[in-house]
């Protein structure tokens, strides 16, 4: 048996710690102080973007042969984690990037990846996922957006919606149909530039949260780009849009811990300043035993979407019999089902003042009700874990 200091079975090493002091401490000097602006102007957060990309935290998970910092799952989860614990909308950056660029590096020519992911890693450009449209929304497999093959040149046509960051980023994955009597397998992967002939934007979605993060329409009217720019093979699209999901579902589990966590430790301390009946209220049972169930809820989380990154990681490796989709789902679920359940008690402590935008902890409960709705909401996950019990 190995001795007691050697058991790192279940314990995130030591370069994974010496990760969270350092985005945590950049987060708090240079994303937090703008937070609340960034929520109420309902503005891009380019300070984030800004400070993210400077200490290449922005794509941490592009692999160094495309010029990335070729981080793990975990590294990944826990420079969202921390960003989403100071600014929900700014967590979005690196965790889009991963999402619209993952397909390339999952299905991708090298040529492809040669292209796109190397702009990416040197923060000149951002990636969004179109795959959601107007009637085709968790029925992905019913979208109505086309691709025709025009000699050397794809022509796509249609409408995407709910498009994270869109307008922003310079690229996107944009899944298409391909062959419209094959239902999803003939459904493919595209490459589409913001700069293309063809693509424009509708106006931002006016949301409950995440505010600083632009979601809106994409509009491809006529865009004809090169045949080379297809995703994988013809027909794979809809397969790489769901593995890219198995590996990106983490991704927003871990922006709903980050959420949990800012709430969390907004609370904690709230309590122990504010006194009522002569003594701070955090020396009230009842007040104690809410934030055991919040930090207990949030740890359960963080132990299953680590667990999941893990997993993930493996995949990523060769390994097959991880039970990925289930972790994957069961990830995203639990976080985000914790997340909105977390925030919504920190309100509650605060009373009041909870209420008021004078306090950040109303703007997490309002992040955190997206988590239990995008990347698939939680009803669907329950349909993905139950067709895929380990």
């Amino acid at each position: 048996m190995a001795g007691s200091k050697d058991f790192d079975l279940y314990r995130p090493s030591e370069e994974h710690d010496m990760l969270r002091d350092s985005v945590r401490a950049l987060a708090e000097a240079k994303i937090a102080p703008f937070a609340a602006e960034v929520d109420e102007e309902g503005r891009f957060p380019e300070e984030a973007r800004t400070a993210l990309t400077a200490a290449d935290l922005h794509a941490i998970h592009v692999p160094e042969a495309f010029g990335g910092a070729g981080a793990d799952a975990l590294a990944t989860v826990i420079v969202i984690e921390e960003v989403a614990r100071v600014c929900a909308s700014s967590s979005l950056i690196p965790a889009v990037n991963k999402l619209g660029s993952l397909p390339v590096m999952l299905s991708g020519s090298e040529e492809l990846k040669k292209k796109y992911l190397g702009p990416l890693a040197q923060g000149d450009a951002m990636f969004s996922y179109a795959l959601s449209e107007p009637d085709a929304g968790s029925d992905a497999g019913g979208m109505k957006t086309k691709a025709v093959r025009d000699g050397d040149s794809w022509v796509l046509n249609g409408v995407k919606r709910w498009i994270t960051n869109a307008g922003v980023s310079d690229y996107y994955t944009v899944m298409a149909v391909t062959d419209p009597d094959k239902r999803t397998k003939g459904i493919s992967a595209f490459l589409v530039e913001k700069a293309d002939d063809g693509v424009s934007f509708g106006a931002p979605e006016k949301k409950l949260g995440i505010k600083g993060s632009p979601t809106r329409e994409v509009y491809l009217d006529n865009v004809r780009i090169p045949a080379d720019r297809i995703i994988g093979a013809e027909g794979t699209g809809f397969a790489t849009a769901m593995k890219t999901l198995d590996h990106t579902r983490i991704t927003i589990a871990a922006q709903a811990l980050g959420i949990a966590q800012g709430a969390l430790d907004y609370a904690k301390g709230y309590v122990q300043e504010r006194k009522q009946f002569g003594k701070p209220i955090g020396d009230f049972q009842g007040v104690q035993f809410m934030l055991a169930d919040m930090a207990m809820k949030l740890e359960a989380a963080r132990q299953l979407t680590y667990t999941a990154a893990a997993k993930s990681e493996r995949v990523a490796a060769g390994g097959e019999k991880e039970d990925l989709t289930f972790y994957g789902a069961a990830a995203k679920c639990y976080a985000s089902d914790a997340a909105m359940e977390i925030t919504t008690d920190a309100v509650q402590l605060l009373g009041g003042y909870g209420y008021t935008r004078d306090y950040p902890v109303e703007r997490m409960m309002r992040d955190a009700k997206i988590t239990q709705i995008y990347e698939g909401t939680n009803q669907v996950q329950r349909i993905v874990m139950a067709r895929n019990l380990p």
